[in-house]
């Protein structure tokens, strides 16, 4: 079977006519001389392989083809100007969906006030939030489940990054530890102490080891933050951990004091898949997301 080739101009030519029903006025509604608007339509007729019209001295009408076609030609054409202004929709986030994965701290920390701000200027996009372990964030990004998240450590190569932010550790102990009063710490003055430590898991955990910190096989390892400070609270030990996490700490009235060590710090990056481009409404979560990190690190 022969293509058949028709443009928006070829279909504008048909519905002018079979609305009409007139050959002058449909090619005065369609700017074309009556000469060249008659050979359009024999070139249509000719490609469809059947007469659309017929046609006497005084009348135009449309054969039982044509009208099947017309009405196919409409309904193409309201579901091409649907998809038009759906389309504008997504571009001025009228309408649209943005999900992002982060840290459960960065979840904590920055994610409401920057979806909050994001709310307010995009009342109508959908707003998925995951928070969750550095792992299962990059399974969500690689899955296409979220459009970005917000991770720590590991092996991004395959991803584009943004580095958000770069943080410090801080020992966290009760404020009656010998430790409690210093000015600030070194990893070599804790190598003694007993650790209640986050699981392997974790992007603190893999930041913590990578500095050297032993783990003893009788440290108490636990799933979540709340829990290492309600232990360290209770005097089983102490921990080490990155900034954005010390509120889980402060609300148990523990002391947190900075360790000097330049090769404990954890980079806060804004992972996307390489070569997937952003919507819309995703860009402008992502900048909402850059601008609230950069307001945390300037207070």
């Amino acid at each position: 079977m022969a293509s058949i080739n028709l443009s928006s101009r070829d279909l504008d030519a048909f519905l002018a006519l079979a609305q009409t029903q007139h050959f002058t006025r449909a090619a005065e509604r369609c700017h074309l001389s009556q000469s060249a608007f008659s050979q359009k339509i024999a070139r249509i007729e000719q490609m469809a392989g059947v007469a659309l019209f017929e046609r006497s001295t005084r009348h135009v009408s449309l054969t039982p083809e044509g009208e099947v076609f017309a009405d196919e030609v409409m309904r193409i054409q309201q579901d091409l100007q649907h998809a038009v202004s759906h389309l504008s929709d997504l571009a001025t986030r009228r309408i649209g969906k943005v999900a992002v994965a982060a840290l459960p701290s960065v979840a904590a920390v920055w994610m409401p006030q920057a979806i909050a701000r994001y709310r307010a200027d995009n009342p109508n996009i959908r707003v998925e939030l995951f928070d969750t372990l550095a792992d299962g964030g990059l399974a969500l990004l690689r899955e296409g489940r979220v459009d970005m998240t917000i991770t720590a450590g590991g092996d991004l190569r395959e991803f584009d990054l943004i580095e958000l932010k770069s943080e410090r550790f801080f020992l966290v102990c009760p404020p009656s530890h010998p430790l409690a009063a210093k000015r600030s710490v070194t990893l070599a003055q804790l190598a003694q102490e007993n650790f209640v430590h986050l699981a392997r898991s974790s992007s603190v955990r893999h930041h913590i080891e990578l500095a050297g910190v032993g783990v003893r096989t009788d440290a108490l390892q636990v799933e979540h933050l709340a829990t290492v400070a309600a232990l360290v609270a209770q005097g089983l030990g102490i921990s080490v951990v990155p900034e954005l996490t010390l509120f889980h700490f402060a609300r148990a009235n523990l002391v947190a004091v900075p360790v000097r060590d330049s090769h404990l710090r954890r980079s806060i990056l804004l992972a996307r898949r390489k070569g997937k481009a952003w919507s819309v409404a995703a860009k402008a979560m992502a900048e909402e997301i850059v601008a609230e990190s950069r307001r945390v690190v300037a207070r």
